[in-house]
């Protein structure tokens, strides 16, 4: 809406989130044929931090303003501090399955900064700042106040529930402990939330096969890069690496059963199946 052109930068393989070093990359070199890059936004997937100390000084080098989509990692933590609090503005999905989760669709801007605040809350509303007066161009995004009533309730219960997810994702941890598969790897200093739990399997509709089979479901987030989407294929531009580790993780990723509601007796059941994937 603001005339941006995206570029994609690849991820770390290890923790699906943006590569600092080709960031550095693009920034130290940008593409000629594009405009200059002026904003940054890493992606804190699955719930776990970004490199965010590395992306965030590859980003001041260069005067781009770093923006947070923390929209899978409420609650999630960098060196003890709550990711959405490290940059200037912070995104947040809260649509239903998200740890914390609406009764249908929203979202929320953070930012510590009241002028930045005044002028997004004037932009979600036709760029109001006096009633049916337009200042500039804005839409129409207000969070309806029934959901929000929802959320400030669920909210309570958000670090509980994120605490539930880190205890099943022990459970897996342990039963995938001594095979092929390995665990999701943790970034030091990480408080991982697990919005997913996400291991990597070369024959994934096998293992999605052999988990059905014993009454475990899975899921795939995500099965096609934007970048190969048919509406965005030949369209985005890339960084130097071509976003290779992304596609490859692409084809192997498969997200085991990860909600707070699940029973101890689910979580025992899944944590058993994972043996068939060794």
């Amino acid at each position: 809406m603001v005339g941006a052109t995206p570029l994609l930068v690849d991820v770390e393989p290890e923790y699906y989130t943006m590569h600092p070093d080709e960031l550095a990359a693009v920034l130290d070199t940008p593409p000629a044929a594009l405009p200059p890059i002026r904003a940054v936004i890493p992606v804190h997937l699955y719930g776990q931090a970004a490199d965010l100390q590395a992306i965030m000084a590859a980003s001041a080098k260069h005067g781009a303003v770093v923006i947070e989509d923390c929209s899978q990692a409420h609650g999630a933590t960098l060196n003890g501090r709550k990711l959405g609090t490290f940059t200037e503005v912070a995104t947040f999905s809260l649509y239903p399955t998200k740890n914390l989760g609406a009764l249908g669709d929203g979202g929320v801007l953070a930012t510590a900064d009241p002028e930045r605040a005044g002028r997004l809350a004037a932009l979600r509303q036709y760029g109001w700042r006096t009633h049916y007066i337009s200042d500039e161009v804005g839409v129409n995004s207000r969070l309806d106040e029934l959901q929000a009533a929802i959320l400030r309730v669920k909210l309570r219960h958000l670090d509980a529930q994120n605490m539930r997810r880190q205890t099943i994702a022990e459970a897996y941890d342990v039963a995938l402990a001594n095979g092929e598969v390995r665990p999701p790897a943790r970034r030091a200093g990480a408080g991982h939330v697990f919005h997913q739990y996400v291991v990597r399997v070369a024959d994934r509709a096998a293992a999605q096969a052999r988990l059905r089979a014993l009454g475990v479901g899975t899921g795939v987030h995500y099965p096609v890069p934007a970048h190969l989407q048919p509406a965005y294929r030949g369209r985005i531009a890339l960084g130097p690496a071509g976003c290779k580790a992304t596609e490859r993780a692409s084809a192997e990723v498969l997200s085991l059963p990860m909600f707070p509601e699940l029973t101890n007796e689910q979580v025992e059941q899944a944590r058993d199946a994972l043996s068939c994937l060794s």
